[in-house]
């Protein structure tokens, strides 16, 4: 197919209300969205990339310059046979995966819609509806982490995750516990920690959590494997896990037990899928984490999702958790039964609300 136009927008949409980590408060995200046009075919991405560099070194305004500089020109006006071709022919450009993935998707969108299938087909998916769970950020007290976490549970969500940070680690836990003894519950730390921090894993260890996630340092490796050995509990990877290569690595020195794939933090839906399969050969079980998406990116999370080994309920949470109004038709919901429904229809599934998407866009190009 031959690529005849791209089109990029900045967008800053509002959160419902803030998300608060470890790392950094957000009160609304920035991305890119990406719309690639052939033969009257069109394919939307969305590039997870961040206003700042706390999550990754990579930002809205470093993804833009490499799409606008090297990835776009590498494809425009070409005939493209699929998505992988793509890749091939950017190989050269180290690094900037968020970028890379979210002209990547919009790619898959575009082909699967030319072959008359939906995405979770093309990628190879084989359920019709997703667990999901919830993440929670950081709170003012136990009591508001406990209503809230209530509030979810009565929506359906199957599994709680909190954020943690030192100091708003333990007692947060314990309290959730003893209210909600029986939940799948997970805690993710995004890099808080160090070795030196034992103490407070072992004692976290006796709370009977689903998993640990990326407790140590956001590009380590090796010292997780030191702190997995002490622990029963497992340590799940997140930032530390950008390739197969990576994930080959963490197996190997026994660093974690469940890996977390983020198609924008490893390149993309091709890259997913490859960690997804060797893990299924090695028997870890991954899920499917979340980048504040809107419904542009959550359909490529849940098509990808609906592939057999994502077998832990992933942080695809319902469009209204997230924002009053997204940008896609129609918004994705939460069934009774803490499931969401894989779209059926071609590409990622749901139409784009363009007046919606003009509304929040603070920058647009178009290429041709």
């Amino acid at each position: 197919m031959k690529i005849d136009r791209i089109e990029l927008h900045h967008i800053k949409i509002e959160l419902v209300s803030p998300f608060t980590t470890s790392m950094h408060q957000l009160k609304d995200v920035e991305h890119i969205i990406v719309r690639v046009d052939s033969e009257g075919i069109t394919g939307w991405g969305e590039c997870v990339a961040e206003a700042n560099p706390f999550y990754s070194y990579e930002t809205v305004h470093t993804a833009w310059h490499i799409l606008e500089d090297f990835l776009i020109p590498s494809i425009l006006r070409k005939d493209i046979l699929n998505a992988d071709e793509a890749i091939k022919i950017n190989k050269h450009v180290r690094g900037h995966l968020m970028a890379k993935a979210g002209l990547e998707a919009a790619l898959w969108d575009l082909f699967s819609k030319s072959k008359n299938i939906s995405l979770s087909k093309m990628l190879g998916g084989t359920r019709n509806k997703i667990d999901v769970g919830v993440s929670i950020g950081i709170q003012n007290s136990e009591a508001e982490l406990i209503n809230n976490v209530e509030g979810y549970l009565n929506e359906g969500y199957k599994r709680i995750k909190i954020k943690i940070a030192p100091g708003k680690d333990i007692q947060p836990i314990k309290e959730l516990r003893k209210k909600f003894p029986e939940i799948l519950l997970q805690v993710d730390a995004n890099s808080a920690y160090g070795l030196e921090d034992l103490k407070i894993f072992k004692e976290i260890d006796s709370y009977n959590l689903l998993l640990i996630e990326q407790p140590l340092g956001y590009d380590d490796i090796y010292e997780h494997s030191k702190l997995q050995a002490e622990l029963k509990t497992p340590i799940c990877l997140d930032e530390s896990i950008h390739s197969l290569d990576d994930t080959r690595m963490a197996l190997k020195l026994k660093s974690c037990r469940i890996i977390n794939i983020k198609p924008g933090r490893v390149g993309g839906f091709t890259e997913s899928i490859l960690i997804h399969d060797y893990c299924a050969s090695k028997k870890i079980p991954v899920w499917h984490g979340g980048m504040l998406e809107t419904g542009i990116g959550r359909a490529g999370n849940i098509a990808l999702t609906s592939l057999p080994n994502f077998t832990l309920p992933g942080d695809i949470s319902a469009s209204k958790k997230y924002f009053k109004e997204d940008i896609v038709e129609p918004e994705f919901i939460l069934n009774k039964d803490g499931t969401i429904d894989v779209p059926v229809n071609d590409g990622i599934g749901v139409e784009v609300n363009v007046k919606a998407l003009e509304k929040i866009t603070v920058r647009k190009k178009i290429y041709t």
